[in-house]
């Protein structure tokens, strides 16, 4: 991309319209900071799914496409009213041809963030931006990725040697895995592992949205046990080059037959064969435990860079599981039934975004 800082020409500012959206995909795609959630595709999934209004905004020039943030309307009286570039999403933010259409593009944010009269606007940037009124940086997390290697063997090699253990352990429990297509299924398995630590789970129709919507770019992958019983499951993103595990989980007896390690090992074969040769992790909040469990892999750590501008709020939010506040909505969460967890899980969890 030209990053050179044409301040003589003007950009035109506009909202994206569904004729846009074409255009607006083939920009993210020859981006080299245009991830698969900059794509127009999350409209459906999101508005779909959750009901959030999406304000989609671009900068033209001679009639093309220089710059684009996709941004989504969170509004609720427990937890508060944002916009989010892009809530479900662990990246986001701005992508654009310069510095100076970038800023614009953040100017545009915070102006609609004004109109709408938001507490807060959020901008989920992987990479470091430098600060500048009212941006601030507001994040604690972290991402994961390394390369794939060629074979099996080579793949398991470059992994630390401790979970490299714990792999070669998982692979002696006579577990099989399943990447055909099975949302279901695979929503089903995350449902219950995210109501045993204590978080609301999404709505079902997530899942389905997701794989009608990106196709062959979404797969999932279930892990079942000797006698066929499903234990671990994960629906990932494919996207230049690369996997993303997304949405993954296992049930109670998970752990003991190191099944989620077996899971991942299998989707970077899987992913390898596929032609990918990256991994990425997503997102861990620094110091918890999932960021624990992937910093065992040896991979690459990658701070990430979130900034927010507060509108109507006098303080950044924290809708975080470590807040002290949620310690006994966690513990009464983790002991419902899994249909109760289920039924009403979606209504809040459409918020945390």
């Amino acid at each position: 991309m030209n990053n050179r800082i044409y301040i003589d020409i003007e950009p035109t500012i506009k909202t994206a319209t569904s004729s846009d959206l074409q255009l607006w995909d083939e920009y993210v795609h020859q981006h080299p900071k245009g991830s698969f959630f900059h794509l127009s595709g999350w409209i459906k999934v999101i508005n779909g799914a959750f009901q959030h209004k999406h304000h989609y905004i671009m900068a033209v020039q001679n009639e093309k496409i220089v710059g684009l943030l996709p941004l989504f309307e969170q509004k609720s009286h427990l937890f508060g009213h944002a916009l989010i570039s892009t809530p479900f999403c662990v990246y986001g933010g701005v992508i654009a041809d310069n510095q100076f259409i970038e800023r614009k593009l953040e100017d545009a944010a915070y102006k609609l963030g004004c109109q709408l009269n938001v507490d807060y606007i959020e901008l989920r940037d992987r990479e470091y931006k430098e600060s500048y009124s009212p941006w601030v940086e507001h994040c604690h997390h972290s991402t994961f990725s390394c390369g794939i290697a060629d074979t099996p063997e080579e793949i398991l090699t470059a992994v630390k040697r401790k979970q490299r253990a714990v792999i070669r352990h998982s692979l002696n429990n006579n577990l099989h895995w399943d990447n055909s297509p099975s949302p279901e299924l695979c929503y089903d398995v995350y449902a219950e592992s995210v109501r045993n630590l204590g978080t609301p789970v999404f709505n079902k129709k997530l899942f389905t949205l997701l794989t009608q919507v990106f196709g062959e770019q979404c797969e999932t992958l279930i892990i079942r046990t000797a006698d066929n019983t499903p234990i671990s499951s994960v629906l990932s993103f494919y996207y230049k080059d690369e996997v993303l595990p997304y949405y993954g989980g296992g049930t109670l007896d998970a752990r003991a037959l190191k099944s989620n390690d077996f899971m991942y090992y299998q989707l970077m074969c899987i992913a390898r064969n596929k032609g990918n040769t990256k991994f990425d992790f997503g997102r861990s909040k620094q110091d918890s435990g999932s960021y624990n469990f992937k910093k065992n892999w040896g991979m690459q750590e990658e701070h990430l860079h979130y900034r927010i501008a507060l509108i109507k709020s006098q303080q950044a939010p924290n809708l975080s599981p470590n807040n002290p506040k949620y310690k006994y909505f966690i513990a009464i969460w983790q002991k419902l039934p899994l249909s109760l967890s289920r039924l009403i899980g979606p209504y809040l969890s459409k918020y945390l975004g």
